[in-house]
């Protein structure tokens, strides 16, 4: 994965509270065996309507904001059920960060071990940005992440982050990319336990197969006609 130390972008303003991702990424678009897709159905009932039409009103099919890079949302964001998919969905979309007074807990940690930038900032800070951001003429603004800053055209908000996801961010790395940089610590610690405890040590292949011993040949029909016979 590349480096990022700054984003920078249109933002959209969507000023929803509780917005979860049922509604970010509806079941409908949950039956793929991959990620494939996944920009379909972001938002769908808000981007369409019942009868799959563009809302025109709706701030991601309005043309200045076609190439959006940023959500501004209301609190709790991501709320509801822990579904991936809207994650992953929103960065199919194009959209490289959200910022919002607060998220759902799963859907942060979510984002974040998959690099799509959560943004927290203080109620009157991410409403101000809003305001800002719902503007005719659309907003574009530029998240340091390094600094922790965000720049819009008016004005500059700080915003904090743990320091393994701000290096995550910067490093390119997601939440596997972070754990292999550990492969040496890994290995010496699964050479101990093997060493302890032997007997669990490929337990998963030795049971498959085990279980993939030919089996005893079932008794064809004639078999069962020729030993009636025999008994009468």
């Amino acid at each position: 994965m590349s480096e990022t130390n700054a984003i920078a972008g249109i933002a959209a303003s969507i000023p929803i509270a509780n917005l979860d991702t049922d509604q970010i990424m509806p079941k409908q678009f949950l039956r793929g065996i991959d990620k494939r897709g996944l920009d379909k159905g972001l938002l769908w009932d808000l981007r369409f309507d019942a009868q799959g039409r563009a809302r025109p009103d709706f701030v991601l099919n309005m043309p200045a904001f076609a190439d959006a890079r940023v959500l501004v949302c209301g609190p709790n964001f991501g709320c509801g059920s822990s579904r991936e998919h809207a994650v992953w969905g929103l960065q199919q979309y194009g959209i490289q960060a959200v910022v919002a007074p607060s998220f759902g807990e799963i859907f942060y940690s979510n984002a974040m071990n998959n690099r799509l930038l959560a943004v927290m900032l203080p109620p009157a800070d991410a409403q101000s940005l809003m305001a800002e951001c719902s503007a005719a003429w659309p907003c574009r603004i530029t998240i340091d992440v390094a600094a922790g800053t965000l720049h819009s055209p008016r004005q500059t908000f700080g915003f904090t982050l743990s320091a393994r996801h701000r290096r995550m961010f910067i490093e390119g790395l997601d939440s596997i990319g972070a754990s292999l940089e550990h492969r040496t610590e890994i290995a010496a610690f699964a050479q101990r336990h093997w060493a302890a405890q032997p007997w669990l040590k490929d337990v998963a292949q030795r049971t498959r197969q085990r279980l993939m011993l030919p089996a005893c040949p079932a008794p064809s029909p004639r078999s069962g006609v020729d030993a009636r016979a025999a008994a009468s």
